[in-house]
C-alpha cells in the first residue's frame, strides 16, 4: 500500500487534468452558476420594478427545462406517436425529431443581453436613421390593458427595421418575444436573436409534428404571460399595401386559449409607416419578378452601417425622415373572440391597422406627384395640404405649421435619391422611378380612394 508507483509524465498530466475537470463539473461550476443566477434574479427583480409589465417567470426559465417540458407535453407525445405510425419509424426516432424541432424553436432569453445590449443598439440605430413619431394615444392604449393579460402586438410588416423600432419603443414597458422567419437562422445572428427571446418558425413547413411543437410552445408562452409580437402578413409587403393575413400563429393563440383561465389575451393592432423604407428597391424588384427572393448582400448592409456611422461622427444629417408607430383599438380574446372564426378576427385586426396607419410626408408627396405632377413647389404644397384634409387628423405625422419645412426636407432627400427632379421650376417623377413612388403612395391609398395613380 505504501509502495511507489512510477507513471509517465504524460499520463500523470492526463490524470491531473481529469481530476480538475471532475472537480470543476461537480463542485466549482455549479457554485459559480448558482452565484451568477442569484445575481441575475436580483437584477431582474429590480428591473421588474421599473417595467409596466414585469418579465414573467416563464420567460426566465432555463432553456433546457423548457425543451423538456415541451417534448413531454401530452399533445406533443400524441403527435410523436402519429408521426411514427405514419412514417413507419420507431417512436424513439420520432421523439428525437420532436426534440430537434423544440431546440430550434425555444429561445434562450437573456435579460442582460436584451436590456443592456439590444435596447441600446436599437435606440442608437433607430435614432441614427429616423425621427421616431408615436401617436398621442399609444401610452393610454397600452396602460388600459389589464396587467394580468398577455399582450400580443399584431403589426403590419414594412421593413426589417420594424423589429428594431418596436423593440426600442416597448423597452420601457416590457420585453417582447418575436416570431422570426428562417432568414435569421445563421450564426451568430441566430444566437443573438434567441438571447433576445425570439423564436424561429419555418414558414413553409407542412409537417404535423413540427406544427404541433410550435403550437404548443406558443400556447405555453401565452399562458405564461409572455408578451409577443407577430406579423400576420407573414412577410414584408412588396408593394407598400397591406397584404392578406395568414392564420398560422393566430390560430395557435386562439386554439390554446382558456376562456375560464386567469389570463386574458389582448391583441394590440400596431400600424407602422416610414418616410423611407431601407429595403424599398429590393422589395419592389422582388414584386416585379413575382417572387420573394431578396437580393440584398451583406456587403451592402455593412457598407450602409459604416456610412451612417461616419456621418454621425462627422456631425452630418443621418436621418431619412419619420418612422411612425400608432396603436389601434385592442381586441380582447375573452370579450370579443370566443366563438368567432380566426379569419374574422384577423380581418378585423387588419382593418384596425389600416384605419390607424400613420401618414408621413413622403407618401403624401408621392401620391400628389403621381396624380397631378409636374408641379411647382407652391402647387405641390397645396396638393399635399388637400390630401391631408382627406386623412383623419390623428393619423397625420406632420403638423400643419411644420408642413412647408418638412416638405422641403423630404423633397431634397427624394431628389438626392434621384426619385424626382426639378425641371423648369416644377417637380416631376424621374424616368423609371414611378414604381418607387407608387410603393410609398400605396401605404396610404386606402385613405385616398378613387385615385388612379395609386391603383395597381
Amino acid at each position: 500500500m505504501t509502495q511507489t508507483v512510477q507513471l509517465p509524465l504524460w499520463l500523470f498530466i492526463l490524470i491531473v487534468l481529469f481530476a480538475m475537470v471532475t472537480a470543476l463539473s461537480h463542485f466549482l461550476i455549479p457554485s459559480v452558476r448558482w452565484f451568477f443566477r442569484r445575481r441575475l434574479e436580483k437584477a431582474v427583480k429590480q428591473l421588474n420594478t421599473r417595467l409596466k409589465r414585469p418579465i414573467e417567470p416563464f420567460k426566465l426559465a432555463r432553456r433546457y427545462d423548457m425543451i423538456q417540458r415541451l417534448i413531454y407535453d401530452p399533445e406533443v407525445s400524441k403527435e410523436i406517436v402519429n408521426y411514427a405510425r405514419q412514417n413507419g419509424v420507431p417512436e424513439n426516432v420520432a421523439f428525437e425529431k420532436a426534440r430537434d424541432y423544440a431546440r430550434e424553436i425555444v429561445p434562450s432569453f437573456s435579460a442582460f443581453t436584451y436590456f443592456s445590449f439590444a435596447i441600446r443598439v436599437a435606440r442608437l440605430l433607430v435614432k441614427s436613421v429616423y425621427r421616431v413619431e408615436t401617436a398621442d394615444g399609444n401610452a393610454a392604449t397600452f396602460d388600459a390593458i389589464p396587467k394580468n393579460a398577455t399582450v400580443v402586438f399584431v403589426m403590419n410588416h414594412r421593413s426589417n427595421m420594424d423589429y428594431v423600432l418596436v423593440t426600442y419603443l416597448a423597452a420601457r414597458d416590457s420585453a417582447l418575444s418575436y416570431a422570426v422567419g428562417e432568414w435569421a437562422r445563421v450564426w451568430p445572428l441566430s444566437w443573438l436573436i434567441k438571447s433576445l427571446g425570439a423564436y424561429f418558425i419555418r414558414r413553409r413547413s407542412r409537417g404535423d409534428l413540427y406544427r404541433k411543437v410550435l403550437a404548443r410552445y406558443v400556447q405555453m408562452a401565452t399562458a405564461g404571460g409572455v408578451n409577443q409580437a407577430f406579423y400576420p402578413e407573414g412577410g414584408l409587403s412588396l408593394n407598400g399595401r397591406l397584404q392578406a393575413p395568414k392564420m398560422g400563429l393566430m390560430s395557435y393563440l386562439v386554439e390554446g386559449f382558456d376562456p375560464e383561465g386567469e389570463r386574458d389575451v389582448v391583441f394590440v393592432p400596431v400600424a407602422i409607416n416610414y418616410d423611407r423604407v431601407l429595403e424599398d428597391r429590393v422589395l419592389i424588384a422582388a414584386d416585379q419578378r413575382g417572387d420573394r427572393r431578396f437580393g440584398a448582400r451583406i456587403t451592402v448592409i455593412v457598407g450602409f452601417i459604416l456610412h451612417k456611422l461616419w456621418q454621425r461622427l462627422t456631425r452630418q444629417e443621418t436621418r431619412f425622415g419619420a418612422a411612425a408607430v400608432a396603436f389601434g383599438a385592442p381586441l380582447s380574446l375573452r370579450e370579443d373572440g370566443v366563438g368567432r372564426p380566426v379569419e374574422v378576427m384577423l380581418d378585423e385586426l387588419m382593418d384596425r391597422i389600416a384605419r390607424t396607419m400613420p401618414v408621413p410626408v413622403v407618401p403624401l408627396l408621392c401620391h400628389v406627384l403621381l396624380e397631378s405632377g409636374p408641379l411647382d413647389e407652391a402647387a405641390l404644397e397645396a396638393g399635399v395640404a388637400e390630401a391631408m384634409a382627406r386623412v383623419p387628423k390623428a393619423n397625420l405625422v406632420v403638423k400643419a405649421e411644420a408642413l412647408e419645412r418638412e416638405i422641403a426636407r423630404r423633397l431634397k432627400g427624394m431628389k438626392d435619391r434621384e426619385l424626382i427632379e426639378l425641371h423648369d421650376g416644377r417637380w416631376q417623377v424621374s424616368r423609371g422611378q414611378e414604381p418607387v413612388l407608387r410603393f410609398y403612395a400605396n401605404s396610404i391609398a386606402h385613405f385616398l380612394e378613387g385615385d388612379a395613380a395609386t391603383a395597381k
